[in-house]
């Protein structure tokens, strides 16, 4: 079919309009009054199910609408002619630029409440150890019963390499689409609770914390149990077969690539995402029936050796890891152990692998985290021959040529490390000796450093982010918050704001203005220490429940659009329920790359709800109401 599409805009000079349709776009052309128009040929009519058009200015997406255009026509048509009108907000006040999943996310002023808290950290006595997907019902009971709009989680993804305790770093998936094994409820699956089984399930489960390998290897042998039983069969049904075809494009390769790692059949890891998906799909919607929202959190990183990387090579700079200079988490700095992207190489398919993800992520939430949203300006590459996050660079840069350096009058050693993607030239090491420096030297490096790593690349990286945040932002209709914390260039929050993403907003972490609208205000993150460690590391002691709550109610008064605070602080209301030995309450310390993340909460998801914890849930329901965040 030939299809026509014109739609009225009036641009300024220098500003165009595009067709995004299939996942290209096409530059469409400029007639007499305003009118932009093109002429596309081998279309179907599902072609226009799902389309919408792009303001560009410079090579850059500048606007976009706030909905998808669905026009129907006859399939039998050879030719046709579409006129559309641009899709503005039509809610008054409205801050956002595209439409999301939740509506809620788009009424003016909306302000809501929620929890944080790692699928693994949940407990219920049907679990096997570790949190599953099936505990975020209870989960949403309490979030439901207390005004709460939201849960947040950590990823999901699946992590396994050989079942030790590397495997439980929730941020180096072995694929950006695939589930974690580990999270799958085994009686769903046919496993009878024998007396065997309730006697391991009890050992696990009373434990303090998870107990990852043990749990690995005690979980996947019932998992494999339960397949061999009716694995088959399952394969065989409608549901399954849907599930396949909806998510061949990556499923077929990762299951491949377990396949080949484990000596095992490919089926088998089908089958296990096939029930993951599934018990997980039916949480979502209990969820969303009840009126809370789920928000997930996208890792900025992809392990070397993961399905992605194994398959798309190209994608990757397999020569490096990426990480963060030293900042307020760790005075070393960090390396995360995964590789950087291939920036360039993405482009040319339109960023068609970060939009599957975020396809795929849409599945399950309303709203998501941009682990490390630096990374989509830049991000600090550490070649892979060094362990330290104080050896590397940033990726992409402007690094000094070495005749550039001699012309100040510097020298390298000590204060330079050569930019292995800029052979000959070199950007200045975070943590510099200048002590065999003269006086003026020292100036003049110290004018160059500041200038380097906070000024001379805002532009750059700006335009950087631009090309990709709103590639990426358009694949979804999920609410999108970026973490910002760190060395932030000052470009960013430009670019945010532009896009309308979320920032992160901490006190310990204090940006030197006032909390804005369009945020999500936290009282730490699983990166920091939660309210009562904090308190003890400062030499007061524990916190008391009052200073908590106190607390508390200071980021719920907050003009913040969402107050998401970590379970453990909630829970730290109430000085008779919380846990007593709350040092072992931090989730992770990025200081130590050995971290084994394995905090679980003290109490069953389904205790929160009894009587024993009415007391609590009365006292978040009030602070709730009264912050005028209630559900």
């Amino acid at each position: 079919m030939q299809v026509t599409f014109k739609i009225e805009y009036r641009t300024i000079w220098g500003e165009s309009i595009s067709l995004s349709i299939k996942g290209e776009k096409y530059p469409m052309n400029w007639t007499e009054g305003n009118i932009w128009s093109l002429t596309l040929d081998g279309l179907k009519a599902t072609d226009l199910n799902e389309y919408g058009y792009l303001l560009i200015y410079d090579g850059l997406i500048t606007r976009m609408e706030w909905d998808k255009h669905h026009t129907k026509l006859d399939g039998r048509l050879k030719s046709a002619e579409v006129v559309d009108h641009w899709i503005d907000c039509p809610i008054p006040g409205c801050p956002f630029p595209m439409k999301h999943s939740a509506e809620k996310f788009d009424r003016a002023g909306f302000r809501g409440a929620g929890v944080v808290i790692p699928i693994f950290s949940l407990r219920s006595p049907r679990d096997f150890g570790i949190g599953e997907f099936r505990d975020l019902h209870a989960l949403v009971d309490w979030a439901s019963a207390t005004g709460q709009s939201i849960i947040q989680i950590l990823p999901i993804n699946d992590t396994t390499r050989r079942g030790e305790w590397k495997d439980s770093y929730p941020y180096s998936p072995i694929s950006s689409f695939a589930l974690h094994p580990l999270y799958l409820h085994l009686q769903d699956v046919g496993i009878k609770e024998t007396a065997t089984f309730k006697k391991l399930q009890g050992e696990l489960n009373a434990l303090p914390d998870v107990d990852y390998p043990r749990v690995f290897k005690e979980k996947t042998a019932l998992i494999r149990k339960a397949y061999d039983t009716r694995g088959q069969k399952d394969l065989q049904s409608k549901s399954y077969l849907k599930f396949y075809k909806d998510n061949a494009f990556w499923l077929d390769e990762y299951s491949q690539f377990c396949a080949q790692r484990d000596s095992n059949e490919a089926d088998y890891h089908r089958w296990i995402q096939y029930h993951l998906d599934k018990q997980l799909s039916e949480e979502v919607a209990y969820a969303r029936s009840k009126g809370i929202s789920l928000k997930g959190d996208l890792p900025i990183g992809v392990s070397a050796d993961s399905a992605d990387a194994h398959f798309h090579p190209e994608l990757f700079n397999l020569d490096s890891c990426a990480g963060a200079p030293p900042d307020y988490f760790s005075k070393d700095g960090q390396n995360w152990g995964f590789p950087t992207y291939n920036w360039d190489e993405m482009a040319k398919d339109g960023y068609a692998w970060w939009k599957k993800r975020l396809k795929k992520m849409s599945e399950y939430f309303d709203a998501f985290r941009i682990d490390h949203i630096l990374g989509f300006f830049r991000i600090w590459e550490i070649p892979i021959k060094y362990k330290s996050g104080l050896m590397g660079h940033f990726n992409p840069a402007m690094p000094y040529s070495k005749e550039d350096i001699y012309r100040m009058g510097l020298p390298l050693e000590g204060l330079f490390l050569e930019d292995p993607r800029h052979e000959g030239c070199y950007q200045p090491m975070i943590t510099p000796d200048t002590s065999h420096l003269d006086n003026w030297q020292k100036d003049r490096f110290n004018d160059l450093y500041t200038d380097f790593f906070y000024h001379r690349h805002n532009d750059f990286w700006r335009r950087n982010a631009e090309h990709k945040l709103p590639e990426l932002l358009s694949a979804s209709g999920m609410l999108a918050c970026g973490e910002d914390l760190g060395m932030v260039p000052d470009c960013v929050p430009g670019v945010m704001d532009h896009w309308k993403i979320l920032s992160l907003e901490m006190t310990q972490m204090d940006k030197g203005h006032a909390w804005p609208y369009l945020s999500v205000c936290a009282t730490s993150s699983h990166d920091m220490a939660n309210l009562r460690l904090q308190n003890a590391e400062a030499g007061k002691g524990d916190m008391p429940g009052w200073e908590v709550r106190r607390i508390l109610w200071e980021h719920l008064s907050s003009c913040c659009m969402l107050a998401i605070f970590p379970i453990q602080d909630w829970i730290a209301i109430d000085e008779n329920l919380r846990r007593k030995d709350f040092e072992n309450e931090r989730i992770n310390d990025p200081a130590d790359p050995n971290n084994h993340w394995k905090y679980r909460l003290h109490l069953n998801v389904e205790d929160l709800l009894s009587d024993k914890a009415s007391d609590l849930r009365v006292q978040i329901e009030g602070l709730i109401k009264d912050s005028s965040r209630y559900n």
